[in-house]
């Protein structure tokens, strides 16, 4: 495709490209002299280098420059390049590393793809084939780790969550509240899973890789650096578990309401009989145990855990809603009295005015632990049998 055809597709689109730098001044000019073959429109952030590279830059007077005192890491640049770029009305940004590993003759698949998707909020990370690649052998346990964790805190599966080169849409993102911790490069994880979580596409395009050992200055520290992307998506993995998660349900069940929720989202998903049947079972052990408060947060740690479907488990664990709860309690205390030969004598009335749960705690606490193992027991069950039997109708058509 013709280099100005590019460039002019660009401007169209209002996407700028964005390079941080610390002290790789082997490989700048190079990389900038690269970029104008496609746009005039560069930003680049000098992290605090300390070689040539303000020598370099001066070259380059008309192009857009940040120079940053002293080097913060390459999360700070990006950020400081991406209110840059907003600040001069650009709605999209393409970043790529400055230590020669990246080819700015790539720029136009980023492009392409950008104007091929029907969805124009999306981000567009260039995948390096890490796995057949030559690649430096830190550089791919880093991207194995980072990708494992990825999919683990947001279920996106990612042949490469650390490539440096990417089509940003910061016009969507300037909304986004990134941590200020974030300063190395764990900034790029959260730069694609905040973006996930708030609804923007992410997906690769391929790129072509070059780890020159005689040029390249990486700045990667796989120990420290892999550390920090582990506790990061710790955190991640937690705000998916305890608010993600249940936020997107909400969403879907509001938006469809009960009926079709029920359908679409739990009796026609794809999952087996057994394995709706058991989340079932799960929903409804948890919705009527005595963890009250806890019910959302237990499930579907416990659903995730053990790989079952998250939206069954959560649906059938709010078998006991605020209307339900004296009816559980009162159920849970007769089968308490049941087991402990006790008798609490207490009516769903009673319940409703004035329940004393310490006078009654040993009888509720058992009966309670037993009711919610027997219904899930007995409902999990009837469920298998019933889904498959609806399996098997749905098979012979």
């Amino acid at each position: 495709m013709p280099e100005g055809t590019i460039q002019s597709k660009m401007e169209q689109l209002k996407c700028c490209v964005i390079i941080p730098t610390y002290n790789n001044d082997k490989t700048l000019k190079r990389i900038i002299d690269g970029i104008l073959n496609y746009t005039k429109d560069i930003i680049v952030v000098n992290d605090g280098s300390t070689d040539r590279t303000l020598a370099i830059l001066n070259e380059y007077p008309n192009i857009e420059q940040i120079h940053k005192p002293e080097n913060t890491g390459k999360g700070t640049a990006l950020k400081a390049g991406f209110k840059r770029a907003v600040f001069l009305g650009f709605d999209y940004a393409i970043t790529l590393d400055t230590d020669g590993q990246h080819f700015p003759k790539d720029i136009p698949y980023f492009v392409d793809a950008l104007i091929a998707s029907d969805n124009k909020n999306i981000l567009i990370i260039g995948d390096r084939n890490m796995n057949e690649a030559d690649v430096f052998a830190k550089s791919a346990k880093g991207n194995r780790v980072s990708t494992f964790w990825m999919y683990a805190a947001t279920g996106l599966r990612l042949n490469d969550s650390q490539s440096g080169f990417r089509l940003y849409p910061i016009k969507e993102m300037d909304v986004i509240k990134f941590m200020k911790s974030t300063k190395k490069f764990e900034f790029e994880i959260e730069a694609i899973v905040k973006s996930y979580w708030s609804g923007t596409e992410i997906r690769h395009v391929p790129i072509n890789v070059l780890y020159d050992p005689v040029e390249r200055v990486s700045h990667f520290r796989p120990f420290m650096d892999i550390s920090r992307m582990v506790i990061l998506y710790t955190w991640f993995l937690l705000v998916r578990l305890f608010y993600i998660t249940p936020r997107n349900l909400f969403r879907r069940f509001k938006k469809k309401g009960i009926k079709r929720f029920l359908v679409e989202d739990v009796f026609k998903h794809q999952d087996s009989p057994k394995k709706k049947a058991l989340s079932i079972a799960l929903g409804i052990f948890i919705g009527l145990s005595p963890l009250w408060g806890f019910h959302t947060i237990i499930v579907l740690f416990l659903a995730v855990l053990f790989r079952l479907n998250k939206v069954i488990a959560f649906t059938f664990s709010n078998v006991s809603l605020a209307p339900l709860v004296p009816f559980v309690v009162f159920l849970s205390l007769q089968v308490g009295d049941l087991v402990l030969g006790t008798n609490t004598n207490y009516s769903i009335e009673a319940i409703r005015e004035n329940f004393d749960v310490a006078q009654h705690l040993k009888t509720y606490l058992v009966g309670s632990f037993t009711f919610s193992s027997v219904s899930a027991i007995v409902l999990g069950l009837l469920s298998y049998l019933l889904l498959s039997i609806a399996n098997k109708k749905t098979a012979n058509g």
